[in-house]
C-alpha cells in the first residue's frame, strides 16, 4: 500500500488542554491510592518498631537497676566484714594495751589472709607494728599520709576511704580503709589499716549476664574509680590516687552522681568505644561507694534486628506488591489513552520531525520485475533535506524511481546497498559525493533499514567529521617542525613497503641519518636556531629522494630515508653520499650566521639485514653509531659484528656504572713541581678503575665513554669526595700537604654541578680552600658561557684555583682565559715533547709563556719525560712541570712518602 502523507490535524488549543487534562486524572489516580496504602503500611511496621523498642529499653533500666542494686548489697557485705575485722582488731588492741599481733590473729583464723588484702597496724608515729604481711627488715612510715594525718587531728573520724594510690610494698594501686587506736587516756595511738587492691572489690561479680561491651563498676560517692569488670571477665583497676578513671575501660571522665540510686542512657561520647549504653547506680547503704552498671544500647538492641528487618520487608514487600498493582493499572490506562491519541498526533508528529530534523529521511517502496527479482524502488516520502542531499525540490522527488534521480550511482551503489538492506534487514556504510555545483555535501553516512515491505533510509552529512579526521591523521603522522612524516607514519607504513619488496623479488634500502653534534647548535644559538636549521636540512633531504622514495623524522637530529626505487646496493651508497656532501654545505640559520652540518649515516637492506621494519631500523641504527665511532661524517653499512660492538659498548657502559656503584674507583696521585727547585708544588688527582678481571684500567678507556653516556657527573663526584678525603687523612696524619688539583669535565661545568658538591666535601673535611685546586680542559673554557660561566664563577667564590687543563689542543684564547679569570694553564704534553725539535717549537712555547706571565697566569709544562725537556724549561722560566721525569701517578701510600721527601728532582 503506498503511504500518503498528510497535513497535521488542526487541533485547537482548548482541546488539547481538556484532552490533556482528562488523561491526567485517569493516571493521577492510581499513584494516589498506591501512595495511600504504602503510607498506611509503613506507618503501622515504625509504630511496632518504636513500641518493641521502647520495651527493650525498660527491660534494660530495669535490669540495670536490679544488677546495681545487687552488685551495692554485695559491696556493702565484703566492706560489712573488713570493718568488722577493724573493729575486732581495735578493741583487742585497747584492752591488751597494744598487745595483738597479727601474725597470731593470721595462724588463728581469725583475719583473712589474701594477696589482694592486706591487714596492718600502725604506732602513732606511722611506723609498722605487726601486718598480715611479712615486714621483714624494711619499715614504712605512713605519718605524712592524708589518712593518718586525718585520724591523729579528729577523734571523731570514723571508718575512712582513700582514693586509690600507691601500696607501701608495691607500687600496685590500692584502697586504703582506716580507723583511729585510742590509748587508755583517749589519746591517739595509731592506725588500723586494711589495703584492698581494688580488683577485689569486683573479683565476686557474676558475668554471666552480661553482654559484651556491659561492665560493672565500684566507685566513689565523688565519682572517683576504683574498680571495674567487663563481659569478658577482665579486671579493671584504677592506677593511683587521683587518676579518677584513667584506667577505667569505657568511661571517659568521673560521672557525677546527685542521687543515691538513678537510671540515665548516657551518650556514646561519655565512652572510650563510643558506645551507648544503659547505666543504673545504687549507693552501698553504709559506705561511700556506689555500685554502677552500664549495659550497652548496640548490644540489646541486637537481638532485635531480625525483628526489625522483617517488619522492614513486610512493609517493602507490601509497598513492592501495590507499586506493582498500581503500574498494571497505570500501564492498562495509559495503553488505552495511547491507543485513543496514536490516530490523532502520529501523522503530524511524524511530518514535523522529519521536516525539522538534521537527517535526510526516504521512504521506499521496492519495484520487482516480471521475474520477481528487486530491480527498483520507488520514492513515496522524503524530507526538505533528503531532497537537498539530491539537489531537487522535493515535489519533483516525490513518486519517481530512484533510478531516474540518481541515475549515475544507482547501478553501482543504491541497488546493491537496498537489496542487502532487503535481506538482512540493515545496511549502513559512507558514500563519497560527486562535487555539484551549488552542494557543499561531499561525505554522507547513509543508513538503511527495512520497515514493513519497505526501506526507511536516513542520510546524514559527515562531511565536517571527514575533514577532522583527515586533519586529525595529518597531525598523528606528521612532524610539528620539519612537516615530514613522523616516526609513527614510518613504523605504520614501512610493513607496507617491505612487503611490495618482497613481491617484486627486489631491494630496499633503510638510511639512518644523524647529525653529528647538533647539541652544539641549541646550546649555542637556541632551540630556535636549532629548529630552523632542521627544517633547512629537511628540504634539502627532501630534494634528494626520488619519487616512490620517502623520508621521516623520527626525532631529534635523527632522520630515515626508505630507498624503493635502488636497483643495487651501489646507488645506495651514491645517495648516501650525496647527502653527506648536500649537507656540507654551509645553512644560514638565525641572524645570518652560517653553519655547516655533518651527518653520520648507517644504512640495512631487504633482505639481507632484516625482514621487518623493526629489525631494519634497528640494525641501520647500529650501523649509524658505527659511522660516528669511526670519525663521523661517513656512512657505514650493517654488518652483524656491529651488533657485537654495541653489545659489547653497552656491557662496558654497564660495568662502567657498577664500578660507581659499587666502589672500584680508585685515585692516583702525580706531583707538580717548582721548575727551579723541585719542590713539590700541588698534586694532581688521577682516576683508575680497578676492574675485578681485568686489572687496573687507565681513565682512556673509559673516561670518554662516561662523557658520552652522562656517567661523568656520577664519576666525577666521586673523584672529588675521594680527593677530599685523602687530602683530610694526611693532614690527620700530620703530613706537609699540598694543594690537590681535580679534573672537572665540561659536562660537569653545564650542569653547574661542581661548586655546591665541591663546596660541601670542602666544609665536612674541614679543607681551607688553598689546598683544592680545580682543572678543566680548553674546550670546557670555549663553551663557557651562560650556566657554565656562572659556574666557573662559583668555584673561583669558593676560593679554590682554576687552571686550564691541555692548553693549546683547542682554539681559546689567551684573553679569553683571561676574561674567565683563570689562574693558570698547562700546556698539553705534545707541545713539551717538541721542545727541542726545532726553533719554531721553542718560540711557540716561549710565547705562551711569556703571554701568560703578562697577563698573571702560572704556567705548567705537562709530560716532562727527559732532564733536556726540564733545562729548556728552566731557561724558559716555566712556573711548574709535571711529568714521568719527576714521577708517574702512584697509589696514595706511594704519594705519602713523596709528601715527605718534598724536593723531587732525581739525583
Amino acid at each position: 500500500m503506498r503511504f500518503i502523507p498528510t497535513r497535521p490535524l488542526p487541533f485547537s488549543r482548548a482541546e488539547k488542554l481538556r484532552h490533556l487534562a482528562n488523561n491526567l486524572r485517569t493516571l493521577l489516580l492510581w499513584p494516589a491510592v498506591f501512595g495511600l496504602l504504602a503510607a498506611a503500611l509503613w506507618s503501622w511496621a515504625c509504630w511496632t518498631m518504636e513500641n518493641e523498642r521502647r520495651a527493650i529499653g525498660e527491660r534494660a533500666y530495669a535490669s540495670a537497676a536490679a544488677q546495681s542494686r545487687a552488685y551495692a548489697d554485695q559491696l556493702d557485705r565484703i566492706i560489712g566484714q573488713v570493718d568488722y575485722i577493724m573493729l575486732s582488731l581495735k578493741y583487742h588492741w585497747q584492752q591488751s594495751a597494744g598487745g595483738v599481733k597479727l601474725e597470731d590473729q593470721v595462724r588463728q583464723g581469725l583475719v583473712p589472709v589474701s594477696p589482694a588484702l592486706a591487714v596492718s597496724i600502725f604506732n602513732r608515729r606511722g611506723d609498722p607494728v605487726t601486718s598480715t604481711q611479712p615486714l621483714g627488715s624494711a619499715r614504712f612510715n605512713i605519718a605524712g599520709r592524708a589518712y593518718f594525718i586525718a585520724h591523729r587531728d579528729d577523734p571523731t573520724l570514723g571508718l575512712q576511704f582513700s582514693r586509690p594510690m600507691p601500696g607501701l610494698r608495691s607500687s600496685r594501686p590500692v584502697l586504703i580503709l582506716s580507723r583511729r587506736l585510742d590509748d587508755s587516756q583517749g589519746g591517739f595511738n595509731g592506725l588500723v589499716v586494711v589495703a584492698i587492691e581494688p580488683a577485689y572489690l569486683s573479683s565476686f561479680v557474676d558475668d554471666t549476664s552480661l553482654r559484651d561491651g556491659d561492665f560493672i563498676a565500684a566507685r566513689r560517692r565523688d565519682g572517683a574509680f576504683f574498680a571495674a569488670r567487663r563481659r569478658d571477665g577482665a579486671f579493671f583497676a584504677a592506677r593511683s590516687a587521683g587518676s579518677g578513671s584513667a584506667s577505667h575501660p569505657v568511661l571517659k571522665d568521673d560521672p557525677a552522681f546527685d542521687r543515691p540510686t538513678g537510671l540515665a542512657l548516657m551518650a556514646g561520647d561519655r565512652f572510650i568505644d563510643g558506645r551507648a549504653r544503659y547505666t543504673g547506680w545504687h549507693s552501698v547503704p553504709n559506705y561511700p561507694l556506689v555500685a554502677l552498671v552500664g549495659l550497652a544500647e548496640d548490644g540489646l538492641t541486637a537481638a532485635y534486628q531480625p525483628r526489625e528487618r522483617e517488619l522492614r520487608l513486610i512493609a517493602l514487600a507490601g509497598s513492592a506488591l501495590l507499586m506493582l498493582l498500581t503500574g498494571v493499572s497505570m500501564s492498562l490506562a495509559s495503553w488505552r489513552i495511547w491507543r485513543t491519541q496514536y490516530e490523532r498526533e502520529v501523522q503530524a508528529t511524524y511530518r514535523l520531525a522529519i521536516d525539522s530534523a538534521r537527517e535526510g529521511f526516504y521512504m521506499l517502496r521496492p519495484l520487482y520485475d516480471k521475474g520477481r527479482q528487486l530491480a527498483d524502488f520507488l520514492i513515496e516520502d522524503c524530507n526538505e533535506r533528503g531532497a537537498m542531499y539530491r539537489g531537487l525540490p522535493r515535489a519533483q522527488l516525490l513518486g519517481n524511481r530512484l533510478s531516474a534521480m540518481v541515475p549515475a550511482l544507482f547501478e553501482s551503489h543504491m541497488l546493491p546497498a537496498c537489496r542487502i538492506a532487503m535481506e538482512t534487514g540493515f545496511y549502513e556504510d559512507e558514500m563519497h559525493l560527486p562535487a555539484r555545483e551549488g552542494r557543499d555535501v561531499q561525505w554522507l553516512q547513509r543508513r538503511l533499514v527495512r520497515s514493513g515491505l519497505g526501506l526507511a533510509v536516513t542520510l546524514r552529512d559527515i562531511s565536517d567529521q571527514k575533514a577532522h579526521e583527515d586533519a586529525l591523521a595529518h597531525l598523528a603522522n606528521a612532524d610539528p617542525v620539519t612537516t615530514l612524516p613522523n616516526r609513527h607514519w614510518l613504523m605504520r607504513t614501512l610493513p607496507a613497503a617491505i612487503e611490495r619488496a618482497r613481491d617484486s623479488a627486489s631491494m630496499l634500502a633503510l638510511l639512518f641519518v644523524d647529525f653529528d653534534d647538533f647539541k652544539n647548535v641549541n646550546d649555542t644559538l637556541g632551540h630556535g636556531a636549532g629548529d630552523d636549521l632542521l627544517r633547512a636540512a629537511a628540504l634539502r633531504l627532501k630534494a634528494l629522494v626520488r619519487q616512490g622514495d620517502s623520508i621521516a623524522r623520527l626525532g631529534g637530529d635523527e632522520f630515515t630515508i626508505v630507498l624503493e626505487s635502488a636497483a643495487n646496493e651501489a646507488e645506495v651508497l651514491a645517495v648516501a653520499g650525496r647527502i653527506i656532501d648536500t649537507l656540507g654545505d654551509p645553512f644560514v640559520i638565525g641572524a645570518g650566521s652560517r653553519h655547516t652540518v655533518r651527518a653520520s649515516i648507517g644504512i640495512s637492506l631487504y633482505p639481507r639485514d632484516g625482514a621487518d621494519g623493526e629489525t631494519l631500523l634497528k640494525h641501520a641504527d647500529i650501523a649509524m653509531y658505527a659511522a660516528k665511532a669511526e670519525g663521523k661524517s661517513r656512512y657505514r653499512l650493517f654488518q652483524p659484528r656491529l651488533s657485537e660492538l654495541l653489545i659489547s659498548r653497552l656491557t662496558r657502559q654497564a660495568e662502567l656504572r657498577l664500578a660507581i656503584d659499587t666502589g672500584q674507583l680508585e685515585l692516583h696521585y702525580q706531583p707538580r713541581v717548582l721548575g727551579d727547585s723541585g719542590e713539590m708544588s700541588s698534586m694532581e688527582a688521577l682516576v683508575r678503575w680497578r676492574h675485578p678481571s681485568r686489572g687496573l684500567i687507565a681513565p682512556d678507556d673509559f673516561i670518554p665513554l662516561a662523557e658520552e653516556n652522562g656517567l661523568i657527573v656520577p664519576l666525577g663526584e666521586q673523584v672529588i669526595a675521594a680527593a677530599c678525603a685523602q687530602l683530610a687523612q694526611w693532614k690527620a696524619e700530620g703530613l706537609p700537604v699540598v694543594p690537590l688539583s681535580i679534573n672537572v669535565s665540561a659536562r660537569q661545568i653545564d650542569d653547574a654541578s661542581v661548586s655546591g658538591f665541591l663546596a660541601g666535601c670542602m666544609a665536612r673535611h674541614g679543607l681551607d680552600a688553598a689546598l683544592i685546586e680545580v682543572e678543566i680542559t680548553e674546550s670546557a673554557t670555549m663553551a663557557a658561557e651562560g650556566a657554565g660561566c656562572g659556574e666557573l664563577a662559583a668555584i673561583r667564590a669558593l676560593g679554590v684555583k682554576l687552571y686550564v687543563d691541555d692548553f693549546g689542543t683547542g682554539y681559546s684564547s689567551l684573553s679569553q682565559l683571561r676574561r674567565l679569570d683563570m689562574d693558570g694553564l698547562k700546556v698539553d704534553q705534545s707541545f713539551t715533547a717538541q721542545l727541542a725539535g726545532g726553533p719554531e717549537d721553542l718560540a711557540f712555547f716561549t710565547a705562551i709563556v711569556s703571554m701568560a706571565h703578562a697577563i698573571g697566569m702560572r704556567v705548567v709544562a705537562e709530560g716532562v719525560e727527559t732532564v733536556e725537556q726540564l733545562r729548556i724549561l728552566q731557561a724558559l722560566r716555566c712556573d711548574e712541570v709535571q711529568g714521568y721525569y719527576v714521577s708517574p701517578p702512584v697509589p696514595p701510600a706511594t704519594a705519602a712518602l713523596l709528601l715527605r721527601k718534598r724536593f723531587l728532582f732525581p739525583a
